[in-house]
């Protein structure tokens, strides 16, 4: 306390004119309409400027707050369109009953033969053995084992991998494999020669299982050739997802899933 004094005491001179500055400052810009405008946009700017930067600080820190909300929103939506009866055509085995979950990829491969991605979630986010997962571009894989708190996706550069597929512009259908030569293109077999092929042709799942919906975009068509007996398309897809920059992702369960199975393996 005694130094608070001695410091008044040491600065009294100042302090008195400081004082006076500030009261003669004050009754001029309340006595002068210039000095008062200017004033009062000098402390708008100055205070805008503080609340903008607070503002952003405060945007910053909800950014993962705001993404949580855009992903559980996009898991919305897209299972209203995978629910969408009209989407799936009459012969597709899966029928409009899927729900979505939001999971984040914690570790990916995709330089060898058989690769996997890492999901944050597990049984006990209700996330289970062949369940299909994709990003807001495409397929990305089929989970393969789960834990309590993860889940380990058989990704689709896997040379195990099986993936039903077809052409968008018509009903033939094959299966999704991969020969392990490159992580941007993927093949599909079984296409029979009559069916309507050109570069540029999309595909998407097939819908003929029960782990995809139909229309669930995989690539572009960048080359085809027949196979040794001549009457099957080899198909090499531009694939529409990066396999080698994969953060969210959605996880699909099929609703009905048990009970299709049920019924196909009835003898």
């Amino acid at each position: 306390m005694q130094q608070i004094i001695n410091f008044f005491i040491r600065n009294k001179n100042f302090l008195v004119f400081l004082l006076l500055f500030l009261v003669s400052l004050a009754l001029t810009i309340q006595s002068h309409s210039y000095h008062k405008s200017k004033f009062i946009n000098s402390a708008n700017f100055l205070t805008g400027g503080i609340y903008e930067t607070v503002s952003s600080v405060d945007r910053y820190f909800e950014l993962k707050k705001e993404n949580e909300i855009l992903l559980n929103e996009n898991n919305r939506l897209k299972s209203l369109m995978f629910n969408n009866q009209d989407s799936l055509s009459r012969d597709s085995i899966s029928p409009g009953n899927y729900s979505l979950k939001q999971a984040l990829v914690i570790k990916n491969t995709y330089s060898s033969t058989n690769n996997f991605l890492t999901l944050n979630k597990g049984t006990s986010d209700n996330v289970g053995i062949d369940y299909g997962v994709i990003t807001s571009n495409g397929v990305v894989g089929i989970i393969d084992n789960v834990s309590g708190g993860y889940a380990r996706v058989l990704s689709i550069l896997n040379t195990t991998s099986r993936i039903n597929a077809q052409l968008k512009k018509s009903d033939h259908f094959g299966t999704l494999t991969w020969d392990g030569a490159s992580p941007l293109t993927v093949q599909l077999i079984d296409i029979p020669k009559q069916a309507p092929l050109s570069a540029g042709d999309t595909i998407i799942t097939g819908g003929r299982s029960a782990i995809f919906p139909k229309g669930i975009p995989v690539g572009t068509v960048k080359s085809f050739d027949l196979d040794e007996t001549e009457n099957y398309y080899t198909v090499h897809i531009n694939l529409f997802n990066d396999m080698t920059n994969v953060g969210h992702v959605y996880v699909i369960e099929n609703n009905d899933r048990e009970e299709i199975e049920a019924l196909q393996n009835e003898q």
